[in-house]
């Protein structure tokens, strides 16, 4: 539910979308089954409950505060194929808190990737690049290192603050073997952390 005093700044902006929050991706694959193994255990993705009115295959996931929704394509042959990494093509981006070990797992998984630095007024932000299954770019940087700072002259704009990750670690040290889900959502209207099952939300007011 979008919150209402949200809903009024942002009219007061002159008119834009309502909006609240980033909710899900969407990828159209080639296999769902490859896909949700690579979203689940290269990226830590934990699989969602999905309407079960869809009569079409497909998955859902979730952490870090965002859905990705998997979709079967109806016709695998025609997705085009794997190119060359382009860190200026489209992809989803995540915040990590070590590129070292990041680096370190992709070379363990064999998954190719390309890095890249951007330096902006003595801050360096790392990035790497690397495919899913389908050709899908995903990027990991620590780009939390630069601030978010608007441009021209619009009105004042209260950015929310950088959202720290919420680690949930039920019954670790008992259960070792227990996935553990760690995720982070911005949400506006509380001040009160919020724990459903193994999902985390953090308010950044």
């Amino acid at each position: 539910m979008v919150n209402s005093t949200a809903a009024a700044a942002a009219m007061n902006r002159g008119g834009v979308l309502p909006l609240a929050s980033l909710n899900h991706i969407s990828i159209v694959c080639r296999s769902v089954e490859e896909s949700l193994k690579f979203y689940t255990e290269v990226l830590g993705f934990v699989p969602i409950r999905r309407p079960g009115s869809f009569n079409f295959d497909g998955a859902w996931l979730f952490n870090y505060g965002i859905g990705i929704h998997l979709l079967q394509s109806e016709d695998p042959d025609s997705l085009p194929e794997k190119r060359e990494i382009n860190p200026k093509d489209n992809h989803i981006s995540f915040q990590c808190e070590s590129m070292v070990a990041v680096e370190r797992r992709l070379k363990e998984l064999g998954i190719p990737y390309v890095q890249r630095c951007v330096e902006e007024g003595g801050i360096n932000v790392d990035q790497i690049f690397f495919h899913d299954p389908d050709g899908f770019m995903i990027e990991i940087c620590n780009c939390d290192n630069l601030p978010v700072i608007p441009l021209g002259d619009r009105a004042p704009v209260t950015m929310m603050g950088a959202c720290k990750r919420v680690a949930i670690k039920q019954q670790q040290q008992q259960q070792q073997s227990a996935p553990v889900v760690t995720a982070a959502q911005c949400v506006p209207s509380s001040n009160a952390a919020i724990r459903v099952g193994e999902e985390a939300h953090i308010s950044c007011a």
